[in-house]
């Protein structure tokens, strides 16, 4: 079971930082004038999906229930938090200093999904470092019950 833990963490944490170059692609492509951040990391992103579609140990790996679930996690993460704090972040700035343009807006939710995507990155590895410990001392505690059950019987 810990395998596939750490397998749908690895994807997780992949899939969202592609969608958070997507993301900050379109911040660049608004900025430059120009199409090509937003073409390439698009093709990127796409190439991505047509590998994980058209390979099928991959495809397997990708229906089990952990992979959706942490996908789910994530998109909480990098979405819809960052949109509704995006959104009451722009209104009180709006309301209190000066009118934001689009390409302001979208770089404020592009900060505050990074900021999201890090903090589900953290979760996973304190999540991750608690599973070790624990399973530490579950093995401990196993070897020191065997030990004392060996020593009983002789």
């Amino acid at each position: 079971m810990p395998k596939v833990r750490h397998y749908a963490d690895l994807v997780t944490i992949l899939a969202g930082l592609s969608w958070l170059v997507v993301f900050w692609s379109v911040s660049l492509t608004a900025q430059m004038g120009s199409i090509e951040p937003t073409l390439a990391a698009l093709l990127m992103l796409g190439t991505l999906i047509l590998v994980s579609f058209v390979h099928r140990p991959i495809r397997v790996h990708l229906r089990r229930y952990h992979v959706r679930k942490r996908r789910t996690e994530m998109w909480m993460h990098i979405l819809a938090l960052p949109l509704m704090l995006a959104f009451l972040f722009g209104i009180v700035v709006e309301h209190l200093l000066a009118p934001l343009n689009g390409q302001q807006k979208m770089l404020l939710f592009n900060v505050f999904a990074t900021a999201g995507w890090l903090v589900f990155v953290f979760t996973l590895l304190i999540k991750l470092a608690m599973h070790q410990r624990r399973r530490r001392s579950n093995s401990n505690s196993n070897s020191n019950s065997n030990s004392d059950n060996n020593s009983g019987a002789a």
